[in-house]
């Protein structure tokens, strides 16, 4: 019995770990984004705060509230910053997004800023 409830335990862990999927693409300001439906003008900044990123084929995706604290956090320390560290260079950011796809809004577990 013990090693049924084990065994159970470890699928059920696993089913949830199996549902995150991954979204590689440009961040952007969502705000911004969903006004000008235009990546070339909504670039993600340090005074952003609710985040989205868009895939290679065009596809637009928001982040949850979590998603957004991660991305401000990681903007911050950025490594190719200005000379001003409160104020990111407004270059294209590059981001990987690990979550689940809640009807176009990622439910965020991780948020890699290159």
């Amino acid at each position: 019995m013990r090693r049924l409830v084990s065994l159970l335990a470890l699928v059920s862990v696993f089913s949830i770990v199996g549902f995150a999927a991954s979204w590689s693409g440009t961040l952007l300001d969502a705000s911004c984004y969903n006004t000008q439906k235009s990546a070339d003008t909504c670039m993600a900044t340090s005074k952003t705060t609710a985040f989205g990123v868009i895939d290679t084929a065009g596809k637009f995706y928001k982040l949850d509230a979590k998603g957004n604290s991660l991305a401000t956090a990681a903007l911050k320390n950025r490594a190719d910053r200005a000379a001003d560290p409160a104020n990111p260079s407004a270059a294209k950011v590059s981001a990987t997004v690990t979550g689940t796809d809640k009807s176009g809004t990622i439910e965020v577990e991780s948020i890699d800023i290159k």
